[in-house]
């Protein structure tokens, strides 16, 4: 019988793997529907497979934040004409991640302007090598990359409202970045917030558990009672759900952390179940409450360990 951490490893190469996999290997996407959500103002949420999408609409042309996988790129094409007479003129990037911008190529050579920041241009840029996976992803075509890159943030002023694209610490990955929609009061927060599962870190691409909390207090800084909060999956949320979200994160990065300050293992620090009363509401999804453990244990003996 496998010991835990070996067990535990294998999970979550098991499950890393299946998150990597090619999405046309996981769903037929012939199935999928992308529907539309009012937010508030002139900005909407669109849901289908993948990561939440953001959509401002006006007479300027519409801004589009992420944009899925490629295969259902004419699906939210239908869907943005569902609620403007204007074309997709910008296409924003939270991150990386092909549930977020495998649709770039379709968008960009339809003539939107593809916006994220440098790190996100970069790694999709050339090969990309997961140590962890033994995993080589290819670099996307040329017509995916972003066209402008920022290294702090930028504001697009279009349609009645100032978008703010504004880079986080490496959370998620180390392209992250929050869009906020000053007018509408309305911030997608893309895979740094999972609102309804724990948060995964990409450490491959940069990523650390300590981002999601410096990225969550960001967002808290500058979000009120009335702001609604796009996560990267999951409803949309308001402050007090992501106040919710970052007080979890940080409660298990802490105890997690102290433990590895001692110098215990991975076996250790799970015999004292550091997301137990968690589990329930945050540990039912993609990112079980045993991943979760091994890459914030591993993520955290990398960067603060005693060994």
């Amino acid at each position: 019988m496998a010991t835990r951490p070996m067990a535990l490893r294998t999970i979550a190469l098991l499950a890393l793997a299946m998150a990597a996999a090619p999405a046309g290997a996981q769903q037929n996407f012939d199935t999928v529907k992308v529907t539309v959500q009012p937010v508030a103002g002139r900005v909407h949420v669109l849901f289908g497979s993948g990561g939440n999408m953001a959509l401002l609409t006006g007479d300027d042309g519409a801004v589009l934040v992420d944009d899925q996988y490629a295969p259902l790129s004419a699906k939210i094409r239908a869907a943005v004409a569902s609620v403007s007479n204007k074309p997709v003129r910008f296409v924003v990037n939270t991150h990386l991640h092909g549930d977020h911008t495998g649709g770039n190529e379709s968008f960009g050579t339809a003539g939107a302007v593809i916006v994220a920041h440098d790190n996100v241009r970069s790694r999709l840029s050339v090969e990309q090598f997961n140590q962890r996976l033994n995993r080589r992803t290819p670099p996307a075509p040329y017509a995916a990359l972003p066209v402008v890159t920022f290294t702090e943030s930028m504001t697009l002023h279009l349609d009645g409202d100032s978008v703010q694209v504004v880079h986080l610490p490496p959370a998620h990955t180390d392209g992250d970045a929050y869009i906020r929609f000053i007018k509408a009061n309305v911030i997608h927060l893309g895979d740094v917030f999972n609102n309804g599962g724990y948060p995964f870190v990409d450490t491959g691409s940069g990523g650390t558990i300590d981002g999601f909390i410096t990225g969550a207090d960001a967002v808290l800084a500058i979000a009120d009672e009335r702001t609604r909060i796009i996560p990267g999956h999951g409803p949309v949320a308001t402050r007090a759900d992501l106040a919710e979200y970052r007080r979890m994160v940080a409660t298990i990065r802490d105890r997690i952390l102290a433990l590895v300050r001692q110098g215990k293992s991975l076996t250790e620090v799970a015999a004292t179940r550091p997301t137990a009363e968690f589990d329930a509401k945050w540990g039912k999804g993609f990112m079980t409450p045993d991943l979760f453990l091994d890459i914030v244990y591993h993520d955290l003996t990398a960067r603060h360990g005693t060994r």
